[in-house]
């Protein structure tokens, strides 16, 4: 259950199909590592980014909404679970760098289809309920989607 400042926000997870991702996110939304955490990229039309538990910590001494994009949790970085869920509404799906191995804690939820980055990214939830507030998330203001002043994640757990 994700908690938006709208509501709350049910994902189904993909354990079967990345099941290392579903582990990491699991662990790092238990361990409250994603409360408190901005949505630093947003884009309309395209998704919502969110994640970086190093900078994008509203609450941390950490917190650079400069920086939030660039960093994740203490963890190593992830091998890719590319798979053959589709990017559509409601896909969650790990964000990352250039290297196709560098998944570590950000994350995005796509508000429409997006079949380009189908197996280029690996897919590990969908929405199944709570989609409108998704949609409610502010919207990117600056250069390729960046939110000044941006909503954030108030709690992230597993059932």
């Amino acid at each position: 259950i994700l908690k938006l400042k709208d509501g709350d926000v049910k994902i189904k997870l993909f354990s079967d199909v990345a099941p290392k991702h579903v582990e990491r996110i699991k662990k790092l939304a238990d361990e409250g590592k994603y409360d408190n955490v901005v949505f630093h990229r947003v884009i309309d039309g395209f998704m919502a980014q969110t994640g970086d538990v190093k900078f994008g910590n509203s609450s941390s001494n950490d917190f650079d909404l400069n920086r939030a994009g660039t960093g994740g949790s203490s963890l190593p970085d992830l091998i890719s679970e590319f798979n053959d869920m589709p990017h559509e509404k409601g896909t969650v799906s790990m964000a990352r760098s250039s290297d196709p191995n560098s998944a570590n804690s950000q994350f995005f939820i796509c508000f429409d289809s997006a079949p380009f980055l189908d197996r280029n990214y690996t897919v590990f939830g969908k929405v199944i309920e709570g989609m409108d507030h998704v949609y409610k998330i502010k919207r990117g203001d600056g250069p390729n989607g960046s939110v000044s002043n941006p909503d954030k994640i108030i709690s992230f757990k597993s059932l």
